[in-house]
C-alpha cells in the first residue's frame, strides 16, 4: 500500500479519536456528578437546586474569554513564524493567510472580556 493513502486514513481515525474521547470524558463528569449528588443523599444532606444546579454546570473561570484569547492569538503568532522559518514566499503568504482566521477570533474573544460585565 501507498504510504500517500495513510494520510486520509490517520486522519479519519485521529478525528474519531479525539471525538471518543470528548464524548467519554463528558459522559465521565456528567456520571460522577450523579455519584456525588447520591452519596450525599444516602448520608442525608439536604440538597438545594441552587446547589445541584451549581454541580451540573460549575461555574466557568472569570477570565475564560481572555484566556480563549490570548491563546488564538498565540496560534496565529505561531503560524506566522512558520512562515517566516519557511524560506518559500508563497508559503509565507499562505501561512499568514491562514493566521488570519485566528487572529479575528482571538482579538473577538478579547473584545468579549473587555465589553462583558464582571460579576
Amino acid at each position: 500500500m501507498d504510504n500517500v493513502a495513510w494520510v486520509p486514513i490517520v486522519m479519519f481515525m485521529g478525528i474519531t479519536l479525539v471525538m471518543s474521547l470528548l464524548v467519554w470524558f463528558r459522559f465521565k463528569g456528567r456520571n460522577d456528578v450523579q455519584q456525588t449528588i447520591r452519596t450525599a443523599l444516602d448520608k442525608g444532606v439536604e440538597l438545594t437546586p441552587e446547589a445541584i444546579d451549581r454541580l451540573g454546570h460549575p461555574k466557568p473561570p472569570k477570565n475564560r474569554d481572555m484566556r480563549a484569547g490570548i491563546l488564538w492569538l498565540s496560534i496565529a503568532a505561531g503560524l506566522v513564524l512558520i512562515g517566516f522559518a519557511v524560506p518559500e514566499p508563497e508559503a509565507l503568504r499562505g501561512l499568514l493567510a491562514g493566521a488570519a482566521l485566528p487572529s479575528c477570533i482571538g482579538v473577538a474573544y478579547l473584545l468579549l472580556h473587555k465589553f462583558t460585565d464582571k460579576d
